[in-house]
């Protein structure tokens, strides 16, 4: 367990005026098929960042599916239209959508009907393309685009497939379709224009398979909007009296609970703690949710409360509504994905808890701006005591807060993530 000693008293954040941003000329299509109002974290990060792109003077287009996580309106609009901005949506596609299976075969199917797009619009050669891997065979189409029509395309590479597949079990790493995956990335990756990784770690990874496009792997991690999601003391947040959280020290896991999340951990600590006035909420949803849930009526713990995912609006307020936030990575994931979840968590104040192996970005970060503490994948007893100690030390928990607020707002905000963008999309 590593306690920092930086102390920074208060939120001395930096906002640039985007106003005096000159235009960008540069004409962008993203397409992806999670967007908002879709609760998925890539969607709501790829809406929040082509409206930064497009204050910035980029006109962006946005192809995308219809909302699959979103539990509110089913049905988003086909077309919308802002400043610099134009959304257009495909007929949702929700076949077995809480199934692995259905899950590809939705991805399959959007990714085909990006392509028929792509073959009425794409041969605009003024534009760059911006892909995801939402679903993970998506980047195949911006290499067929630009083999059909010259168009340059930018792939952000939220997760690394097949090695994800590969280290949960699901396919050996010598079976015909891993192969098949690790050759289409290469292809894909050697004439992309930039890749963009969210982490230090996942960028040795693409390289250790393709290391001759080293000059083309951006490092750009994700973000959270400072303006949004401000601090707010839990005696003035309405969310954190309807939930009975205002008196009791709140422990959060906010986000997707997935395969490559270490939840078995946070049970185990929340077991130790069973009989302290101490609660542990669990926003959203995931593979592992459900698993958890079984786990603690098996255990009859009284200390948890599970809530589905937040609309946007509600989201400054569910955030602040704890006292410490849990941000997890399994054991081999540490350089296959990136939670999100850390900078929504320090844009709101609250000392991080970072489960993770040794050695990753994460526990870097964390230790370098001293907002919080990491333990190792199975270290509950420790984890316990970390959340027992701030539960009695109500000025460390300030104070923490206050560092990752600060490590926040001058690192890691829209504007400074969309200049790196900007510069991705852009290079020769």
């Amino acid at each position: 367990m590593v306690l920092g000693k930086r102390d920074i008293s208060s939120d001395t954040a930096y906002f640039v005026d985007l106003a005096e941003t000159r235009s960008v000329r540069q004409k962008v299509k993203l397409i992806t098929q999670f967007f908002a109002p879709d609760y998925a974290a890539t969607g709501q990060l790829l809406d929040e960042l082509v409206r930064q792109l497009a204050k910035q003077g980029m006109p962006i287009e946005v192809f995308t599916g219809q909302p699959g996580y979103a539990y509110g309106d089913a049905i988003a609009p086909s077309r919308e239209s802002f400043k610099n901005l134009k959304v257009y949506r495909s007929r949702a596609t929700q076949l077995w959508s809480n199934r692995i299976r259905g899950k590809a075969i939705n991805g399959l199917l959007f990714a085909a009907r990006a392509f028929l797009h792509l073959l009425r619009h794409g041969w605009k050669k003024d534009q760059v393309l911006l892909l995801t891997t939402a679903p993970p065979f998506l980047p195949v189409v911006g290499y067929l685009a630009n083999l059909l029509f010259d168009t340059p395309y930018v792939v952000i590479l939220y997760d690394l497939y097949p090695d994800i597949a590969v280290e949960l079990g699901v396919v050996n790493y010598n079976h015909p379709v891993a192969r098949l995956w690790r050759w289409l990335n290469k292809l894909v990756w050697r004439r992309a224009k930039s890749l963009v990784v969210l982490s230090p770690a996942m960028k040795e990874r693409v390289l250790g398979h393709c290391p001759k496009i080293a000059h083309k792997v951006e490092v750009i991690h994700s973000w959270a909007d400072p303006e949004l999601i401000k601090p707010i003391s839990k005696k003035d947040n309405w969310f954190a009296h309807k939930h009975g959280l205002v008196d009791t020290f709140t422990v959060m896991y906010s986000g997707n609970m997935g395969r490559c999340h270490d939840i078995d951990t946070i049970f185990e600590a929340a077991k130790l703690l069973r009989d302290e006035p101490i609660k542990f909420v669990c926003i959203g949803g995931g593979a592992k949710r459900e698993k958890l849930i079984e786990s603690v009526r098996f255990e009859n713990l009284t200390n948890f409360l599970f809530l589905p995912y937040q609309d946007k609006k509600d989201i400054p307020y569910s955030m602040t509504a704890c006292d410490v936030s849990l941000v997890s990575v399994s054991k081999g994931m540490e350089s296959l994905v990136a939670p999100s979840k850390l900078y929504p968590a320090l844009a709101a104040g609250r000392p991080i808890a970072l489960i993770c192996p040794k050695g990753t970005y994460l526990e870097e970060l964390v230790q370098k701006g001293a907002y919080g503490s990491s333990f190792r994948n199975g270290d509950s007893e420790l984890l316990a005591r970390f959340i027992r100690l701030l539960s009695t030390n109500a000025e460390l928990v300030e104070q923490m807060g206050n560092r990752g607020r600060y490590e926040m707002t001058t690192s890691f905000t829209p504007y400074a993530i969309g200049q790196q963008y900007i510069k991705a999309l852009t290079k020769q």
